[in-house]
């Protein structure tokens, strides 16, 4: 059993070299970087009760799986975390470790999967954050993520809701019309509505605390939280 998706794997390494070129193909991503840092910093100091200001985030321990070039690895490490990162794809933790070498960050990559992960350690929050749209098998994905993350700790999960909204704008309209995406990025029957993940959370000993819809200003050229989940969504599970 795996969750790796051959396909979607080769897409991403094909243009694993832009990661970091904040015109380049990830463009879009790079918008997106400042709100979901920003959120996942706030409720993350919201649950666990933190004072410091400086540097929030140290002593936890956070996973981000499905991480690319370590755009968030980053900067949860900046922010003082102690961050594992893992992809499956080898070009993609490559440019990962390159970049944060050169960005003098210590951060633990591993080219592997959740259920391949061989790590005795748990983690205070894992992030799965525009990756559950990409697995091949969402509830084998969302178990083995579960299984690394302690007791009382957050899973971050941002993806893309199923609707036809979500079809005409972030599939017509980011790939085809406005070309912020490569075309063939996503596949709509890939997307999940927020009630049939909430579903796999239950079943693997997650609890969903809270859901907020994110959406793209046109006026102001950026992500701003919305309460519109029709197309983009993070939900904040807690480990049961």
């Amino acid at each position: 059993m795996s969750t790796i998706n051959k396909k979607e794997i080769q897409k991403f390494s094909k243009i694993a070299n832009e990661w970091w070129d904040p015109e380049g193909k990830f463009k879009p991503l790079h918008k997106f970087n400042p709100i979901r840092i920003k959120y996942i910093k706030d409720n993350i100091i919201q649950n666990f009760k933190i004072k410091s200001k400086n540097t929030p985030l140290k002593s936890l321990k956070i996973l981000d799986i499905g991480c690319g070039g370590g755009l968030l690895s980053e900067s949860m490490c900046k922010l003082g975390a102690k961050v594992t990162a893992i992809d499956a794809s080898k070009k993609n933790i490559d440019v990962a470790k390159f970049h944060s070498k050169k960005s003098k960050l210590k951060i633990e990559y591993m080219c592997t999967s959740p259920e391949k992960l061989k790590i005795k350690k748990k983690f205070d929050v894992v992030l799965n954050m525009e990756i559950v749209e990409h697995v091949e098998d969402i509830n084998l994905f969302i178990k083995k993520s579960s299984e690394l993350l302690k007791s009382s700790g957050l899973m971050f999960v941002a993806t893309l809701n199923k609707t036809f909204k979500s079809y005409i704008f972030a599939i017509i309209g980011a790939e085809y019309i406005i070309r912020w995406l490569p075309i063939g990025t996503h596949q709509w029957d890939k997307f999940i509505e927020p009630s049939k993940l909430n579903e796999h959370g239950k079943k693997n000993g997650l609890r969903l605390n809270k859901l907020d819809g994110m959406k793209f200003s046109i006026l102001t050229d950026e992500w701003i939280l919305s309460e519109d989940k029709s197309v983009n969504y993070i939900a904040i599970f807690k480990k049961i």
